[in-house]
């Protein structure tokens, strides 16, 4: 592990950790649009209307996996580039268990409080059912889906990014195969899309758990090691909340957007559900980079190897402003045939075209921002991490939002998150240059 994180050269040692990671993101990649093609084959708005109403539901949850699913990752590699490799048994555990009890609260609490959980996430009178069938699956399920974000990210530490990636497309898998069988077989609707996604997380979460058993050096599952300090709880918290606030973040902007969309009609929010389907081929391909490079960032940080990490960030900058560069600009320029492939009728396509080139065309800067979070996870700064957390898809996008539409109607709406992006890539931006005044210094 060592050779890896502190000797590899940094290409090698960077594609090594993040390209598994990539290919386990085109694996949820490529089930995001499978699964938005089966539903779109059903030819009903309403229904494809429902599942994307529920979609800030399934980041509510990712959320909540992330505060100790990143928050652990984060100082798990601290620690162990620190050398300090006794306390990574215990809070590896620990952040394993403490996932899995918050799981079991925030299911009873979204079954009991079903109805005005769906009011608020935009359901009218013709998508209510259709979104309530495919809530209450995944709210029954939400132990699996909160607890893989865990193992997950934490075994990446070890650089078992493999067996990380392993786990995810096995679980994308079982779900494709189920999603037309629930759908088309069985006739099960929104609910069977629902099921399909409980299912494969539970197969995933199965096999993240089986290798953090088997192959981890340093981590464990066992919970009678389970124990975390005030300390170093308080460490995963400061980190842990912001990143579970930049899924939060995301379903609330995605609810507001759709509140938005919902006066235009089922028709606009089904186009915006498929723009984002398909914005999702970039955006989950430079989460995968900037991820799978994060115990890179935090291993060389807590070893004090400026010179290394510096290197490092060069590099990441490069990758992810390059790639988005170029797989956004092919998809601007095929937007129409795209759209038209999970619905085609003229007006989706039309909408749908404009909504996905509005999204795109801000990639670049949204490269420069994972990069920006990431950096502030990995070596510890909380305040960092929480603006960027909290700015993007949240207070930024609540006021652009808010204004837009007021001056620019329906355009306003869709041109809302590319506004939110600019700004957020320069607050970012700020924050990281005088960041680097205050813990960026060569080694001595």
């Amino acid at each position: 592990m060592d050779e890896l994180f502190a000797h590899a050269p940094v290409p090698r040692a960077y594609m090594h950790l993040a390209l598994p990671v990539v290919l386990g993101m085109v694996a949820s990649m490529v089930y995001n649009l499978v699964d938005t093609f089966f539903v779109a084959q059903t030819g009903n708005a309403d229904l494809v209307a429902g599942v994307t109403l529920g979609a800030p539901l399934f980041s509510f949850m990712l959320a909540l996996g992330d505060i100790f699913g990143l928050g652990g990752s984060a100082l798990l590699s601290r620690l162990l580039g620190n050398g300090k490799r006794a306390q990574v048994r215990a809070l590896s555990s620990f952040c394993l268990y403490a996932a899995v009890a918050l799981s079991l609260v925030i299911t009873a609490l979204l079954l009991g409080f079903k109805q005005p959980i769906l009011t608020l996430l935009g359901a009218t009178a013709a998508t209510r059912a259709y979104a309530g069938a495919f809530y209450t699956m995944l709210a029954g399920g939400a132990t699996f889906i909160i607890v893989s974000l865990v193992p997950g990210n934490i075994i990446r530490t070890e650089g078992l990014a493999k067996q990380s990636m392993i786990a995810t497309v096995a679980g994308t898998v079982l779900t494709i195969g189920l999603d037309p069988l629930f759908l088309f077989g069985f006739h099960w609707g929104a609910g069977g899309v629902g099921l399909a996604n409980v299912l494969g997380y539970a197969l995933n979460t199965g096999l993240l758990l089986w290798f953090t058993q088997t192959q981890a050096q340093y981590l464990s599952i066992a919970p009678r090691v389970a124990k975390a300090s005030p300390h170093a709880l308080g460490a995963i918290l400061a980190i842990g909340i912001p990143a579970s606030l930049t899924n939060f973040m995301q379903s609330l902007g995605t609810m507001l957007l759709n509140q938005r969309l919902a006066a235009h009609g089922a028709n606009a929010v089904a186009a915006m559900g498929i723009a984002q389907k398909v914005y999702m081929i970039v955006m989950l391909i430079m989460v995968g980079f900037a991820f799978g490079a994060q115990p890179l960032i935090g291993y060389n940080f807590g070893a004090k190897a400026r010179q290394r990490l510096n290197e490092i960030l060069r590099f990441d900058f490069r990758v992810e402003i390059g790639y988005a560069l170029v797989a956004a600009g092919v998809l601007i320029l095929l937007a129409p045939p795209i759209v038209a492939l999970f619905m085609n009728q003229p007006t989706i396509v039309a909408m749908g075209s404009l909504m996905l080139r509005a999204l795109l065309i801000t990639t670049p800067f949204i490269g420069a921002i994972l990069v920006f979070t990431t950096v502030f996870q990995s070596v510890g700064q909380s305040l960092g991490a929480l603006i960027m957390a909290v700015a993007r898809q949240g207070v930024i996008f609540a006021v652009v939002l808010w204004l837009l539409p007021q001056w620019f109607g329906f355009a306003g709406i869709v041109w809302a998150q590319a506004v939110s992006d600019l700004l957020t890539c320069a607050i970012g931006y700020g924050l990281y240059r005088h960041s680097k005044t205050l813990w960026w210094r060569p080694a001595a």
